[in-house]
């Protein structure tokens, strides 16, 4: 079987997604997943970061400080009030 080098159809032998790893980035942002095949049988899939996203509902992670700061708690009364225990006996 001929190995395929590069395709239209996005599909690449894991020799050439190797040697050409740039293009095969390239066309999965501007032309969707690019499928990598191993002894002539589908194995992984390449996809862009964004269609990653979409598709998990996972976005890019935010800072502590700037969950807590975007939860919109500025009204909110932080006060304790004193509280000096209990008595206990020992």
């Amino acid at each position: 079987m001929a190995k395929v080098l590069r395709s239209d159809t996005g599909k690449w032998s894991l020799e050439a997604a190797k040697a050409r790893f740039s293009e095969v980035v390239r066309k999965a942002r501007s032309d969707g997943p690019q499928h990598v095949t191993v002894r002539g049988r589908d194995s992984v899939v390449i996809i862009s970061s964004d269609e990653y996203e979409r598709l998990t509902g996972v976005g890019p992670a935010t800072s502590l400080v700037d969950f807590m700061e975007g939860l919109g708690l500025d009204g909110l009364d932080l006060e304790r009030d004193v509280d000096r225990g209990r008595d206990v006996e020992l």
